[in-house]
């Protein structure tokens, strides 16, 4: 039985190419903002393009935030996407305007200092020998969009049994945070559903890694179709 996927559908562009490399992975999935579809799914993947704070306002308005909670508090599967992963930071600052985030980690999104912005294309990444997601494609490129980034990682593990999050590297202007595992919760800043075979193998490797079903599936939650709009 393939696993169910939820892309969260709150308005951000470019998902449907998400959903399409999901598909291919391996995944059956919906493309949804409900809250059956969001807390029921065995994944769910948040996408973001455009503005932290705009972002932000979107996904409240669809009660995103505290969908994404409740999965993550839950050892529920999230993967984040772009913007979708530097909201999950404690803070984004754009054009002198600083935007709360989720605050799952420490850290402020930033303007990269670099002479071309945005940092648009292929670019390598340095991620941990433990990587579930870069199983395999640790070496490759993969495609980044984007003009704002965490340049700083400041994680303090307080519990001695309490495992410290996965954090790959890239650089662009300065070093950044190019993805992050943290349990349940994964997040890249490049694009994997428009980064080639890399990118393809980085989903299975997510989707592959998903709770399996045992059993039917309740009345109501077969053939779940993808809904683009």
């Amino acid at each position: 039985m393939k696993p169910t996927v939820t892309v969260l559908d709150y308005g951000s562009g470019n998902v449907r190419s998400a959903v399409r490399a999901l598909e291919r992975a391996g995944a059956e999935v919906t493309l949804s903002a409900k809250a059956a579809d969001v807390l029921e799914a065995d994944g769910l993947v948040v996408p973001g393009v455009g503005a932290y704070e705009t972002v932000m306002n979107e996904l409240r308005q669809v009660d995103a935030l505290r969908m994404i909670g409740r999965r993550v508090a839950g050892g529920r599967p999230v993967l984040a996407i772009c913007v979708g992963l530097q909201i999950l930071f404690d803070a984004g600052v754009e054009h002198g305007k600083r935007t709360q985030g989720m605050g799952e980690w420490p850290g402020t999104v930033e303007q990269l200092p670099a002479e071309v912005l945005p940092h648009m294309g292929w670019n390598t990444v340095e991620a941990p020998a433990e990587s579930v997601l870069f199983d395999g494609v640790a070496g490759e490129r993969f495609y980044f969009v984007h003009s704002y980034a965490v340049q700083a990682w400041d994680f303090d593990v307080t519990q001695p049994k309490m495992r410290a999050p996965l954090v790959t590297w890239s650089e662009h202007g300065s070093r950044f945070i190019a993805a992050v595992e943290n349990g349940p919760l994964s997040a890249t800043q490049f694009h994997p559903e428009k980064s080639g075979d890399a990118g393809a193998r980085l989903l299975s490797n997510w989707v592959g890694a998903l709770p399996k079903k045992t059993g039917p599936r309740k009345t109501g939650q077969s053939n779940i179709k993808t809904e683009v709009r």
